[in-house]
């Protein structure tokens, strides 16, 4: 959520920015800056009714002293008289705030400087690539023919179960899953992350705090009876932990790092890009969370970058990192990477992480803050995180890019973990 003395002081910064999302908040930035002044207007009335009220009970106190009880009760009903306008005007400051804070939520994050200007995904700008993003010259079978092949995942038998997009991994498939779940965290340990094993679901007040509440509430699970959210991304309970929370300089930079199933309901997707593990319902992800001080958020974003990255290139699969322009930005994010694997077997790009800088959008609904040890006044963190990675797609694409005529070879530094190098 942006805060509101930015708004204050440059409303037309925010507006020309927020351009760059596709974003009009000329109604928005103005209704809140309306709202603002109202506010600022009746604090006064309340400032200068609290200084009557004070005058008022002194010269109550001398006149009882000087015997003068009827002049003593004349300004006890005038005081009385005061607290009732108080109320008044408390409950309309009150009333705009909320109506200032329902517009605010309204409001997407600035984007970097760094975003390209763009309407879509094709306006993204690619920055990286890596590997041998070529398409197979023989006939090769896309995933969701190979898990059949070689009995591994069945899409069938979890539409039965559950509904479409809800897998059963079988044998080999729930080992090599297993494997990559436990890779996964092994680098990240291994990179400074301290391991968090999250609750799958959340409640409101954290569904608000890290932006998914108002945004994407048609895109989570709702369990409606304990007004609970199943998580979409273990972002969210990894986040809320530092919820309300007042940090030091000296705690920075927090690194932690989760596995989760994740749900997400995928409303209006359909078409060729669901098929197999390229869209599901339920599916499994690492994800790094990072805090960071202000001043040091980019520099750690692209480290996080650069470790996701790493990811790939052990698993040997060919990738590509994008900079996403500011149609393709998510509403919290004010500058992402998306990492995309090449399959072969499908001949297009599937995105495996975002990694992405929210600055202080998420911390503000959180009241995440710091003390600041030169100036002594406390500011707001900035939050990060990052797929590192998103499993159906890794595992796609190394079914697809690592097939043979014997059996999809598994790679190297996933064998330690499965217990065989190849599916046959």
């Amino acid at each position: 959520m942006l805060q509101i003395q930015l708004i204050r002081e440059n409303p037309q910064f925010v507006i020309d920015r927020l351009k760059v999302k596709n974003f009009d908040a000329k109604a928005i930035i103005d209704a809140i800056a309306q709202l603002d002044v109202e506010i600022r207007q009746n604090k006064k009335v309340l400032d200068d009714n609290l200084m009557e009220q004070k005058k008022l009970s002194a010269d109550i106190g001398k006149l009882f002293k000087e015997g003068k009880t009827e002049e003593a009760q004349d300004l006890k009903k005038r005081i009385a008289e005061l607290k009732e306008v108080e109320k008044q005007y408390q409950a309309m400051v009150a009333e705009k705030s909320d109506e200032i804070q329902n517009k605010l939520v309204l409001l997407p994050n600035l984007p970097h400087s760094s975003v390209p200007i763009g309407k879509t995904a094709a306006d993204n700008e690619i920055i990286y690539t890596e590997g041998d993003a070529s398409d197979f010259t023989c006939e090769v079978l896309p995933h969701w023919e190979l898990v059949k092949k070689y009995d591994i995942i069945d899409f069938d038998l979890g539409c039965k179960i559950t509904g479409a997009g809800f897998p059963i991994y079988k044998g080999k498939g729930a080992r090599i899953q297993r494997a990559l779940i436990n890779f996964f965290l092994e680098e990240a340990i291994n990179h400074g992350f301290t391991e968090i094993q999250p609750p799958y679901v959340v409640n409101e007040a954290s569904a608000y705090a890290t932006g998914q509440l108002p945004d994407k509430e048609g895109q989570m699970y709702h369990c409606q009876v304990d007004n609970f959210y199943l998580i979409p991304t273990a972002e969210v309970p990894l986040t809320n932990i530092y919820r309300d929370v007042i940090l030091k300089e000296g705690d920075f930079p927090i690194k932690n790092c989760g596995y989760s199933a994740c749900f997400r309901r995928e409303a209006g997707s359909y078409g060729k890009d669901v098929r197999g593990l390229n869209r599901l319902h339920q599916f499994d992800k690492i994800e790094i969370v990072v805090i960071e001080h202000p001043d040091r958020s980019y520099e750690t974003l692209e480290k996080m970058k650069t470790y996701a990255m790493s990811l790939l290139t052990k698993l040997g699969l060919p990738f590509r990192v994008l900079r996403l322009c500011g149609g393709d930005i998510s509403f919290t994010s004010a500058l992402t990477y998306d990492l995309e694997v090449y399959s072969k077997a499908q001949q297009r790009w599937l995105e495996v992480s975002s990694v992405s800088n929210f600055e202080t959008y998420q911390a503000n609904r959180l009241k995440l803050r710091f003390k600041d040890e030169a100036t002594g006044k406390m500011r707001l963190a900035h939050t990060l995180n990052g797929s590192a990675l998103a499993l159906p797609r890794v595992l796609a694409a190394i079914l697809e890019n690592y097939q043979t005529d014997k059996g999809i070879v598994v790679p190297e530094v996933l064998r330690k973990y499965t217990g065989f190098d190849i599916i046959d």
